[in-house]
């Protein structure tokens, strides 16, 4: 629901009602994550995806059905369903999916509306609702800041609602969406509810030092990863906007002294595009000593040599030069500053989700990398 956040945010302040569709579990070779959502209004309109398409045509009627009768849903689309075919989920995944009405009346919606106001903003925000259990605890929800302190609740015992609001203050700081078991008074024992923690966090930064032509088409590629660009230079000549208009922030100052003072984290990716010593060696002697998730510096094989004998020289050690991508990239036989970004991109998301970069065709690799959900073990109406 949050990845919806915006548009959710702005059917809020407009008085609709509407109903959404949430990925709450998938299996095998689903084609969308826990968290991803969509929402159906009482005219018809229609935003986001659960499916790629797959499902899309049985969601959507699941959430006209449930804006009439006000209950909750939880579905489940398979390859293994008789009607695999005709709602199309042909991919050989499956997915589970909560669809919740959010209308006027509803107590769970000022909560809802605060989690999307907040993520529409930026701001790092978690939502908990109950997938599966008791009918009186359905349809509530409880929203988490990353202070530990929550609004709204499940209505049933204190316990639990401290209980969720720290299971799902971990979610948070992991910005991490899924589902958790919990016993109904907050305990790991008794009867389980499911419930879904759904996690906003602010952008991934992406910050490319080196103001040259391959840097703007690397902060496009960036932008449309979803990232948070920041480009930096010690040349203003350069590192200007006029250069760069995708770029979230410009920043004119050396590098290695603006990474000191900025903010970074394990999702931060730092790229190295100056492919000159004297902003390379002190920016890497720093960045490869820093807890993100990945850094990469341009530069011919004969660069990368001299430049691992530098860092050698100022203290790095092997250990630490081996977090070092470089040349940066995968090779595709890029030539122009386009085809090198997609290089970068397609190494960073290799990075992040341990692909291996070679080819599908004729790999027995798995094409998604990333560990499956927990399958849901109660399927049908929740109402």
């Amino acid at each position: 629901m949050l990845d919806i956040a915006e548009e959710l945010n702005r059917w809020v302040e407009q008085g609709r009602d509407f109903a959404v569709a949430t990925v709450v579990a998938v299996g095998g070779s689903a084609p969308r994550q826990p968290g991803a959502a969509l929402a159906v209004d009482t005219d018809g309109t229609a935003i986001g995806s659960v499916s790629g398409g797959c499902v899309e045509g049985a969601v959507y009627e699941l959430c006209e059905q449930a804006l009439r009768d006000g209950g909750s849903v939880l579905e489940r689309f398979g390859y293994s369903d008789d009607d695999a075919f005709a709602v199309g989920l042909t991919c050989g995944g499956v997915i589970d999916i909560l669809v919740t009405p959010v209308r006027a009346a509803d107590p769970a919606r000022p909560v809802v509306a605060s989690a999307l106001a907040a993520a529409a903003r930026g701001e790092a925000a978690a939502v908990a609702r109950i997938v599966s259990g008791p009918p009186g605890m359905t349809g509530r929800a409880l929203l988490v800041r990353p202070d530990g302190s929550h609004d709204g609740g499940f209505g049933a015992h204190p316990e639990l609602d401290r209980t969720v609001a720290a299971e799902a203050g971990a979610f948070l700081d992991a910005g991490r969406t899924g589902t958790l078991e919990i016993g109904e008074r907050g305990s790991r024992c008794g009867a389980p509810l499911q419930v879904l923690v759904e996690s906003s966090v602010p952008a991934p930064r992406m910050i490319v030092f080196g103001a040259i032509d391959f840097a703007a088409a690397l902060v496009r590629v960036g932008k449309f990863l979803g990232h948070h660009v920041t480009v930096c230079d010690a040349r203003p000549v350069f590192a200007t906007w006029a250069r760069f208009p995708d770029a979230d922030e410009i920043v004119v100052e050396w590098p290695h002294r603006y990474l000191e003072r900025t903010d970074v984290d394990a999702r931060t990716v730092l790229c190295v595009l100056t492919h000159d010593a004297k902003f390379d060696v002190p920016l890497l002697k720093l960045a490869l000593r820093l807890p993100v998730a990945y850094v990469g510096a341009m530069g011919s094989r004969r660069t990368h040599l001299d430049r691992n004998t530098r860092l050698r020289e100022v203290g790095v050690t092997e250990l630490e030069l081996s977090r070092l991508h470089s040349p940066i990239g995968l090779d595709l036989g890029a030539r122009t500053p386009e085809e090198t970004a997609l290089s970068i991109a397609a190494e960073i998301v290799a990075a992040r989700r341990g692909g291996s970069g070679v080819s599908l065709t004729g790999a027995h690799t798995p094409i998604h990398h990333e560990p499956e959900s927990k399958a849901v073990g109660r399927i049908g109406s929740v109402a």
